[in-house]
Formats: C-alpha cells, sequence, structure tokens
C-alpha cells in the first residue's frame, strides 16, 4: 500500500493541476459531492475517484477544492486496498447500544471505565465511551484529547508507588485527527486501534502496530484492511486469548445510536486476494454469519461457543438456585398459614387457609422432584469438569449466572461483563522546564542558570546592589539574571535577546516596571562588548528566523495556512528524511516569528518550532 503522505502528495498536485472554473458551480459541485460520497459508501471507490475529480474541476473554492481532495484520497485508498482482502469465517454478530457495547467483549471483568475519567477527562468523543484499564496490569495504553482536542495513543507504566507521565507512542501513531481504543495483544508485541486520520478508506479504520525489538518502539501502523475497515466507523479489534476469535465494532449499516459487534474465526495466516467485483466485496464487508465468500452457509455451526461450557454450568447453578427458592417459599407459605389457621376462629379464613394449605403441599413432591433431577445434572457437570482438569469457583460462577447474555442462538454467547467503578491513579510529577522568554509576571523569577548562550546576545540591566536582591524587587519581571562585579557587588539584568530591535521593544516595559534607569547592554560569549560593536556585528549577520511546522498526517490546517498568511510570510513544503514539513518565513524578529508560531499551535499544529536562519543558537 502506498504511504499516505505520497498518496496525498499526487492528490494535492492533481488539485494545482485541473482547469479552475469561472464560477457559479456551487450546486453542480454539491451534487457531485454527494453522488461521490454514495458511490464510496457502495465500496463503489473506482466512480466515487471520477465524481471526486470532476467535483474538484467544477468549483474555484481553493477551500473546498482541498476539501474534495481529501476525499478523493479515501476513494483512490479503497481502489488499492481492494487489492489484498481477507475472508474471515463469520460466527457472530449482535447489535448493541453505542453507550455499553465494549461490555460484552470477553475481556476481563471490571475493566473498562466509562468517560469521562482520570485519562480522558473530557469524554466527548462519540465511540471512545470507556477506557480499557484491567486489573494488575502494569502498562496501560489510552486514548485522550491532546491540547487541540484530537484524541491521540498515550502509554503509562506503573513505577511501585506511582504512574509515569503519560506519554505519545510516535509520530506514525498521530495522524491529523482521531485515535481510540488501543487494545494489547496477549504477548504485547501487536498494538491494535483505530484511526480516523490515518491511510484508510473513511471513518474509523482499524489497524496494527508491531513492536520493533531492535528500535525500541512501535513500528510505522499498518491498516487491516477489508473487511475489518470499511467507508465506515470499525474500532475496538481484539483477537481472544485463547486463540479461536477475532472481534471488533462498527456501525456498517446500523441507526446512529448502536455498533454491531462482528465475532470471526481466528485466522493466523490470512489469505489475502484481490477484489475486482466491488458488488462482491460490499457483501462480503456486510459480514452476515449465514454468508461466506461465495454465498455459503458458515461453518461456524461446528465450532464450541465461547464460553459454552461455563454457561451451562451457570444456568444449571441458576436452575437449582430458583428450585431451592420456589421449594422454601412453598413450606414458609405453609408454614404460616398454618399458624394462622391455628389463630383463626373465623369459618371462612379457616376455609381459604386450609385450601390453600392443600394446594401447596400437593406442589412440593413436584418441585422436590425436579430439584433432584436438577441436582443430578449438575454433579454430572461438575464431574466433566473434575475429568478434563477444570477447577471451578461455585461463587464466580453463580456470579456469572446472573449476568445478562445474548446471542446464544448465534453460536456465541455475548456476556456482559461489569463495568470498572471509578479510576485513581497516581502520577509522577512533571518536571517543569523553566521559560527564559522575557516576561513581566505577577510575582518576578530569577534565572535557574545565568550562564549566557554563545554569540552575540542583548540583556536590560536593572540595577546593582550591595547585597542579593530579593524575588520582590524584581517587580515581576523573568527572567532576571544575577552576577558579580569584581568588588563583590551585585548586578541584575533581564532577558535574553538576539537583535537590538528586540531588546528595545522590551526596553519600555522594563522602565515602565519600575526601573527607570534601566539600560541596554551587549554580550558577545558571555562578555560585555561595546554597543557599536554589537550593531555593526549584527548588521554583518543579518539574522532573520524560520517557522518550521510538521503537523500529522502532513497536512496544514486551512487555520494555520492562514495564520502565517496573516503575517505575510510564504509557505514552502518540504521532505526531511521522509517527514513531511512546511517551512515559513522570513522573519526579521524572533518575536513575530513565535507569535505566528503560536497561532499556528492554536490552529492544531503539534509540532511548531521557531529556528534562526544563521550561525548562532538560542538558549
Amino acid at each position: 500500500m502506498k504511504p499516505y503522505r505520497l498518496t496525498f502528495l499526487s492528490v494535492f498536485c492533481l488539485v494545482l493541476l485541473l482547469p479552475v472554473p469561472m464560477g457559479g458551480e456551487e450546486d453542480r459541485t454539491g451534487e457531485l459531492m454527494r453522488k461521490a460520497d454514495s458511490l464510496r459508501m457502495e465500496y463503489r471507490f473506482g466512480e466515487a475517484a471520477a465524481a471526486y475529480r470532476e467535483a474538484i474541476a467544477s468549483t474555484a473554492d481553493s477551500v473546498a477544492r482541498l476539501e474534495i481532495a481529501e476525499r478523493l484520497l479515501l476513494a483512490e485508498n479503497g481502489e488499492n486496498m481492494a487489492g489484498f482482502v481477507s475472508d474471515p469465517v463469520v460466527v457472530a454478530r449482535h447489535r448493541f447500544h453505542i453507550d455499553d457495547f465494549f461490555l460484552y467483549y470477553p475481556l476481563a471483568d471490571s475493566s473498562w471505565v466509562a468517560v469521562p475519567n482520570q485519562l480522558d477527562t473530557l469524554g466527548q468523543n462519540r465511540f471512545s465511551r470507556a477506557s480499557y484499564v484491567s486489573q494488575g496490569s502494569d502498562e496501560i495504553y489510552f486514548s485522550a484529547p491532546d491540547a487541540s482536542g484530537a484524541m491521540n495513543i498515550y502509554r503509562t507504566e506503573d513505577r511501585d508507588t506511582v504512574w509515569s507521565l503519560p506519554i505519545l507512542l510516535n509520530e506514525d501513531m498521530v495522524s491529523s485527527s482521531d485515535e481510540i481504543y488501543p487494545m494489547l495483544s496477549k504477548d504485547g508485541k501487536t498494538l491494535f486501534f483505530a484511526s480516523s486520520g490515518l491511510y484508510g478508506v473513511g471513518g474509523y479504520d482499524i489497524y496494527k502496530s508491531s513492536w520493533d525489538e531492535a528500535k525500541g518502539e512501535w513500528g510505522v501502523p499498518v491498516n487491516m484492511g477489508f473487511p475489518y475497515s470499511s467507508p465506515y466507523n470499525d474500532f475496538l479489534y481484539i483477537d481472544t486469548d485463547d486463540g479461536k476469535y477475532t472481534i471488533f465494532a462498527s456501525d456498517r449499516y446500523c441507526p446512529a445510536d448502536s455498533v454491531d459487534v462482528f465475532v470471526l474465526e481466528y485466522d493466523n495466516m490470512p489469505v489475502r486476494k484481490e477484489f475486482t467485483d466491488m458488488d462482491a466485496l460490499c457483501r462480503l464487508c456486510r459480514l452476515d454469519p449465514e454468508d461466506g465468500l461465495d454465498g455459503g452457509a458458515s461453518s461456524h455451526d461446528d465450532h464450541i461457543p465461547e464460553n459454552v461450557d461455563t454457561r451451562r454450568y451457570a444456568d444449571k447453578v441458576a436452575e437449582v438456585r430458583e428450585l431451592r427458592d420456589s421449594l422454601y417459599d412453598c413450606l414458609a407459605s405453609i408454614d404460616t398459614d398454618r399458624g394462622r389457621l391455628a389463630e383463626s376462629a373465623d369459618e371462612e379464613e379457616r376455609t381459604l387457609l386450609i385450601g390453600r394449605i392443600a394446594a401447596n403441599e400437593i406442589l412440593i413432591p413436584g418441585i422436590r422432584d425436579t430439584l433432584d433431577r436438577a441436582m443430578a445434572a449438575l454433579q454430572k457437570i461438575e464431574m466433566e469438569f473434575l475429568f478434563n482438569g477444570v477447577v471451578l469457583d461455585p461463587d464466580k460462577i453463580e456470579t456469572e449466572s446472573d449476568r445478562e447474555v445474548v446471542g446464544a442462538e448465534s453460536g456465541f454467547v455475548f456476556t456482559r461483563m461489569n463495568p470498572r467503578e471509578g479510576l485513581s491513579l497516581k502520577f509522577e510529577i512533571p518536571e517543569k522546564k523553566f521559560d527564559y522568554s522575557f516576561m513581566v509576571l505577577p510575582e518576578g523569577r530569577f534565572a535557574e542558570d545565568n550562564t549566557l548562550p554563545p554569540g552575540l546576545v542583548y540583556q536590560i540591566q536593572i540595577f546593582t546592589l550591595s547585597k542579593k536582591a530579593t524575588v520582590k524587587q524584581l517587580n515581576g519581571l523573568s527572567p532576571v539574571f544575577e552576577s558579580r562585579t569584581p568588588t563583590g557587588k551585585y548586578t541584575y539584568r533581564v532577558g535574553v535577546f538576539r537583535t537590538y530591535n528586540d531588546v528595545l521593544s522590551r526596553l519600555n516595559a522594563v522602565k515602565k516596571a519600575g526601573f527607570k534607569t534601566a539600560y541596554i547592554v551587549p554580550f558577545l560569549d558571555g562578555k560585555v562588548i561595546k554597543m557599536a560593536v554589537a550593531k555593526t556585528m549584527e548588521k554583518e549577520i543579518d539574522i532573520q528566523y524560520q517557522i518550521r511546522m510538521s503537523p500529522s498526517g502532513g497536512v496544514l490546517p486551512d487555520l494555520a495556512i492562514k495564520a502565517v498568511s496573516q503575517a505575510g510570510k510564504d509557505i514552502v513544503r518540504v521532505e526531511d528524511n521522509g517527514r513531511i514539513m512546511f517551512v515559513a518565513g522570513p522573519f526579521g524578529s524572533r518575536i513575530k516569528a513565535e507569535e505566528t508560531a503560536a497561532a499556528v499551535k492554536a490552529a492544531g499544529v503539534g509540532d511548531v518550532t521557531v529556528s534562526r536562519i544563521g550561525n548562532m543558537s538560542s538558549k
């Protein structure tokens, strides 16, 4: 399959090369888009791609053209993925409400924590309704929103008394959209998850990433392909620990509040084949339990259903308990009626009580007989378990018998697990990195490191004292550097600035903070130099700055493009060691570059850096 960035580049180039219409085509564009979307949802990817291309050519709106290009990419991906299709045996399918479908997965009890919770504090994703945190686990993979609101996959590990600070896995696992429901394989070497932003065909697709032992990180995610992924939303994929089944959920052909949970036979070595008949591919992806690839009957009836033995035992336990309860109720009713009969003088009441006692006495032999047969059947099942070396926990089995079960008629029993009640994890306290940006704060701060960076820099000197200054004397300035004079006095200067214009623009703020005699001091490699020398050096160096942006998925959001455009700068798309980046500039002022970078970050681009075009570094 083609890498996402190369496929998008081809589509982006197509957008630029297609002729631009003169306008007045909005209705036509909308009609083509609806047609293309419908074709894509029907797996007719080639026809959908043609309609998307026609829609691009029908509009002059650059934003609309890019949006259509992204959908064209989905259709092209579908054409590629049709060459690698699996044909799993479908065991069962059952529909659940979207709010609790995950509780019917055959996973550890009390492992799902509803959102919002301590890991996902917002809990606003439509499909991600819980976090999987199994009891006794020493590591947790979970999905949570980042600063932009996009769902990312994080990992944390147990460090005896605290959990490590959650970290993102790597850039390959982060897209321009959401990643949800990360699930680790039993051997810990494969991570399954769903993404709506990686290489796919629309909605959430299912991916797997393998652990690279040599690199010590997760590998590039691979789309699981049809029929696990589809143009709809597919997520929460697991392989059962017993090695029998593959299970995942999807909203294909479901009402808005529901999802179908599919149970497939686990296939360790799937044979993938090419599909040219899109109608056949569409039928396959419906995953009807009664239909195989060729329309024949599925072979799932020959397999032992999940938990069928323990369910049979649990059902018999429930039957015995119910019969015992019935016998007890009958005997207790007889005792109560006999007591009332001995005390009653009313002939009509006595006649009623005598009749009721007789009726209950007639029922007792039948209940006892049925109970004896149920007890014998229960003992027989217990002997079968004992013969097979299976140890049963009666209390646990009795609890299991109270659970809601569905789907037994399909050959697979979906048992409802209990949710986990709350979550209380203690995390490490993050180490705060000192910010050397010039600021006026409610309370001033001394620099953690008084060493100046190499090269030409400027500071603003605020005062010299015979003894150490206090925080209160800083009047909110940060960062304030301290140095000693040859006579032992303490000199205090604020900020680290790379250009004379930058330091000059901050001088008035320092004076307004109460330091009216403040003045600028230039340094070269940490030593004071004359201002004239500094200005001459600065002219020769011609310091400029640029912004480097690396958006997830290789697509720069429209708001980020607008932020750079408002600064009057151009954007150049580059590839650095296979990584797509965008460079904007040049900026004559670091302050202006940082302000624009902040606007780009606010637009949803997490990886944004400001770098100086020249040969000196900044602190």
